[in-house]
């Protein structure tokens, strides 16, 4: 289905486990069913076309018109509220000119919900559209086909330490990293922020816990293994995140 992109799996160095404790959005422990992405009721996890095929629902013209014109994947994450940690996530596949829902999972976000001015340790997820570019984790790729997908670094340098809450052990047994303050092409744990220390990074897609996290947005292990076998860096994916009210703007 999709054509072969340069894939690294590399295993990283022992030092990259220093990076882990210094992350500001899943450095640590913070402390449903899927939704209609538009109306906020109950919604099963299935396949068509949106209602108006040529946007993303519940996204307005603001954050509509920072999707690239070239991306066929969106990774759409609606936030319940402005101070709400609860979220739907639903992914999107455009087919000609038109998105589809592809696939939807309860999720979370930052324990103190969302911002459009994301700062280090505000315990809340920022607002915007982002590229995806790189993924990693302490799993394998669960991605069958070699040389396809996003570049998959496994690495032990994820595990969360052990004197977390053992809920947050698995945290990043798989992760995607979310392109803010980040460098592209480097392995998500990459502690570079170019936009400097107090702006945050390290924002991910990562592995459900129950609960808010410090930044990042949080999906069960189906949800995050079924990302990982399908977004393509051909595809020019994207994150489109935030509460309803702020993606309706």
């Amino acid at each position: 289905m999709r054509s072969g992109a340069a894939r690294r799996t590399a295993v990283a160095t022992a030092a990259l486990g220093l990076f882990l404790t210094t992350l500001s959005a899943c450095g640590g422990p913070s402390g449903h069913g899927a939704t209609d992405p538009a109306g906020g009721r109950p919604s099963a996890s299935r396949s068509g076309p949106t209602v108006d095929p040529t946007r993303i629902p519940g996204v307005g013209d603001r954050l509509q018109r920072r999707i690239p014109a070239d991306s066929r994947q969106v990774v759409a994450v609606y936030g319940e509220g402005r101070d709400s940690a609860d979220s739907t996530v639903v992914l999107y596949t455009k087919q000609g000119s038109a998105w589809h829902r592809d696939r939807g999972w309860a999720a979370h976000n930052g324990k103190k919900g969302w911002t459009t001015d994301h700062h280090e340790n505000d315990k809340r997820s920022p607002v915007g559209v982002f590229t995806l570019s790189d993924a990693g984790g302490v799993l394998p790729d669960p991605d069958p086909a070699p040389g396809a997908g996003l570049p998959y670094t496994r690495s032990d340098a994820f595990a969360a330490p052990r004197w977390w809450d053992r809920s947050y052990w698995h945290d990043f047994d798989y992760v995607i990293a979310i392109d803010y303050n980040r460098v592209k092409g480097t392995p998500p744990n990459d502690p570079t922020r170019p936009e400097g220390a107090s702006k945050g990074g390290s924002i991910w897609l990562h592995m459900d816990h129950g609960s808010g996290t410090s930044a990042c947005v949080s999906l069960p292990e189906r949800g995050m293994e079924y990302l990982l076998r399908t977004l393509d860096p051909d595809l020019h994916p994207v994150v489109v995140m935030g509460d309803r009210a702020h993606l309706r703007a």
